[in-house]
């Protein structure tokens, strides 16, 4: 039987009511005590962007369990508004601060569960406090924001960060009908993603008239007369004026309560645990997104802050702590998809420009495709880039962009991931097939195809936003498809369709550095294929076709 412990959890939502709700199904003799700060122990985070907007219209659908709940089902001692003060691990105690009765006392315990999240980055600036600046971390937060956008007078709203949250956040103001400012400082929005595949992102975003500040960090907020927001300025010296203001800045892990119990840190900031998610002291564990976690693609300990990996680390720490006894932790690829109006974003693992500046010397290729097969109605194109590395094959991350069909992509790879696939074995993955939901060859095996003919010495790819100076650029669209959009960025283009092809190889020179394109990378692949079995020797595919090379194009313009 298991042995009776108290176990104390500091911290609920995604990690720690996950940890609760395990060790109790786990041991049913324990003591188990879910401290939180605020009044919330369990809320879908990720789910306050789109009640702001009103997507989502009950609020009471954001809790994922109440206080209640875990009391009755759980027989779990929740204490909300209740706050780890202290740790003392000599005497394995706890001080906590009674926020409601305004009392300290001390709490004990067997097994210390950590799940104190972060906090949003709010850099110190001038009026960063003023009425109508806004940060979201919870349920609280996005109340006010909506009371903000809804009750007052507001009609412009500026947001700071254009990742994740702050795509979310331009996304959902204008449901709500109000003149939206995005700023961000890399050159790109959601800068996990490489340039090129970011640009639809960008798209979605014009064609609803919200106004991009992109490589232009916030300066300070703005206020009028009365001292309320009235918008951002920022580093270039532009203003970007709403009067209310979000900072999507990013997220700052809350490790000052282990730090001051000398518990180690990681190189990434986060409290350092092992696969077990025990932290220095074996005693207390450490779990979300204040913890590192062990990142597939690198092997390193990093902090990735997702709602995924905290419930998979909680349930286990939980666990753990209950019956001295769990599963392992496994990796994290730090898979994550966005929607910004009719677009979606995913990623999984490295992009190209991580994985170079982590000293890996990667390959890519990126395919478009139908999300389904193309003869039936509504397909929609998307495009996917495979990173992976040059030796091995082995996957290394991937980046998809669509209208549909992104996830099932990308959590296609990201399984692949975790079971330490090469490009080879992905080409081989089994994948289910009908019209209305895929094709025979799915944009995965596309991918996994181009890459294991990169490998294998059958195509070579060059990347979408290479300079095309001095190489002999063919492309093999039909003349109409090239009259109605040339290839971006390629002055002298040779214009030769693919059907005429081997008739006119005359007009090229064997001896240069050749490059083939066409819409999407399907017929320049054919081409290659010709050319290289017609004296060619040096033959590149341009990754992606003319509708990549334009988004990489724009990007490369706009920088």
């Amino acid at each position: 039987m298991p042995q009776k412990l108290t176990i104390v959890i500091v911290g609920g939502v995604a990690g720690g009511a996950s940890a609760a709700t395990r060790a109790r199904r786990m041991n049913e003799s324990a003591e188990i005590i879910l401290l939180e700060k605020d009044e919330h122990v369990s809320f879908a985070n990720c789910g306050l962007p789109y009640y702001i907007g009103g997507e989502i219209a009950e609020r009471q659908k954001l809790l994922v369990a109440t206080a209640d709940l875990l009391r009755t089902r759980f027989q779990i001692d929740v204490r909300a508004n209740q706050e780890c003060k202290k740790i003392d691990r000599a005497a394995n105690q706890l001080s906590v601060r009674d926020h409601l009765k305004q009392e300290d006392y001390d709490l004990a315990y067997d097994k210390l569960i950590l799940s104190p999240g972060a906090a949003p980055l709010a850099p110190p600036m001038e009026n960063a406090d003023a009425p109508g600046v806004f940060t979201l971390r919870n349920l609280a937060d996005a109340d006010k924001i909506r009371e903000h956008a809804i009750k007052t007078s507001a009609r412009k709203a500026v947001v700071v960060g254009a990742g994740f949250i702050g795509l979310e956040m331009a996304e959902q103001f204008h449901r709500l009908e109000l003149d939206v400012a995005l700023a961000e400082l890399q050159t790109q929005v959601l800068p996990p993603l490489d340039p090129e595949m970011s640009y639809p992102l960008e798209q979605a975003l014009r064609d609803r008239d919200i106004q991009l500040f992109l490589g232009d960090g916030i300066a300070s907020v703005m206020t009028d007369e009365r001292g309320n927001a009235s918008g951002v300025k920022l580093q270039s010296g532009e203003a970007a004026i709403g009067d209310l203001v979000v900072l999507g800045l990013g997220v700052r892990p809350n490790v000052q309560l282990a730090k001051a119990a000398g518990l180690e840190i990681g190189a990434t900031g986060g409290i350092a645990v092992n696969r077990f998610s025990q932290t220095s002291d074996p005693d207390i564990y450490a779990v979300g997104d204040a913890a590192e976690y062990t990142y597939g693609p690198t092997g390193q300990q990093m902090r990735v802050p997702l709602a995924g990996p905290a419930n998979r680390a909680g349930r286990l720490a939980g666990e753990h702590a209950a019956t001295d006894g769990s599963a392992e932790m496994p990796e994290v690829q730090g898979t994550a998809i966005v929607r910004v109006f009719e677009q979606a974003a995913g990623i999984t693992g490295l992009s190209m420009k991580m994985a170079r500046k982590l000293g890996y010397d990667p390959l890519s290729v990126t395919i478009a495709a139908n999300h389904h097969a193309g003869y039936f109605p509504g397909a929609k194109q998307l495009a996917l880039k495979l990173v992976f590395e040059k030796e091995s094959g082995k996957i290394l991350g991937a980046q998809c962009t669509g209208v549909a069909g992104v996830d099932k992509r990308i959590d296609v790879i990201a399984t692949a991931m975790q079971l330490g696939a090469t490009v080879r074995q992905l080409a081989g993955v089994d994948l289910c097939y009908a019209p209305p939901f895929g094709s025979a060859k799915d944009p995965v095996h596309m991918a996994a195809f181009s890459a294991c003919n990169y490998l294998d010495g059958i195509d070579a790819f060059l990347e979408s936003d290479a300079d095309l100076e001095g190489r002999q650029v063919v492309d093999v669209r039909t003349e109409k498809e090239v009259s109605s959009k040339p290839l971006a960025g390629a002055e002298g283009t040779l214009p030769i369709p693919l059907d005429e092809l081997r008739q006119r190889l005359g007009e090229l020179d064997p001896a240069k550095p050749t490059v083939v394109s066409c819409g999407v990378g399907v017929r320049a692949h054919a081409a290659a294929r010709i050319l290289r079995q017609n004296g060619f020797s040096d033959v590149q595919n341009l990754s992606g076709g003319a509708l990549v090379r334009q988004w990489a194009v724009a990007k490369r313009t706009a920088e």
